[in-house]
Parts: structure tokens; C-alpha cells; sequence
């Protein structure tokens, strides 16, 4: 998508510091971090939602959500991490590209991952 700003970062158009990558996702650091440390693994493909995922997708998505684990300590996400998807409006998706966040680095309430708060 021309337009996608994450589809410009896998492209390159827009630098970014890659902590990881390979041919399924990269992951780089939130802009606006809700956590110590905030991570976002971007899958290269470019969906939108869950529900535009075929099933070769899905399991390319497992194979993500595996690696993250992997890669958590060398993340400094020894002690546990959060991830979590927003899918869609209601869930404040403000990127139209599936991503993943990675939260830790820090013992996570409730608010480290809620914006507006009411």
C-alpha cells in the first residue's frame, strides 16, 4: 500500500532501527512507547485485520508470535511481556497494517496499554 506508513518502513522509504528480521516481520520501537520498552513486530505482508488473513498467513503469524518469545531476552523481556493487537477502530488501530505490540521492561498495569482511559 503506498500510502501505509509501516509499508514504507519495510520498503525502507522511511528509516527505521531494526531490533529484528526476517522474512516474515521485523520489529522496531513504538514511537510513542506505553511501557520501558515497546516494541512493535510489523508483519511484511500488509493486512489490515485478522479477518484479510488467509491461512498461510495465520500460521505465519504463529511463527511470529514463536519468535517473539525467542527473542525476548535479548529484547530485555526476561521478566515476561504483554503483546496485544488492535483490530480495528474500537480497538484504537491507528495503523492499518497488522502489528504486533510487545510491552515489558517493567512490571504492566492495566494502563500500559489503554489510551483514553475513562
Amino acid at each position: 500500500m503506498e500510502d501505509c506508513v509501516f509499508c514504507k518502513i519495510l520498503s525502507g522509504e522511511i528509516p527505521s532501527h531494526r531490533f529484528y528480521e526476517d522474512d516474515l516481520m521485523i520489529i522496531i520501537a513504538d514511537i510513542e512507547p506505553k511501557a520501558e520498552k515497546h516494541y512493535l513486530a510489523i508483519f511484511k505482508k500488509h493486512c489490515k485485520l485478522f479477518t484479510e488473513m488467509t491461512a498461510e498467513d495465520a500460521v505465519h503469524l504463529g511463527s511470529c508470535i514463536r519468535k517473539i518469545g525467542e527473542l525476548a531476552p535479548s529484547l530485555g523481556l526476561e521478566n515476561g511481556f504483554r503483546i496485544a493487537v488492535n483490530q480495528g477502530e474500537d480497538a484504537q488501530q491507528t495503523v492499518p497494517h497488522l502489528h504486533i505490540h510487545i510491552l515489558g521492561g517493567q512490571k504492566l498495569t492495566e494502563t500500559n496499554y489503554r489510551k483514553n482511559a475513562q
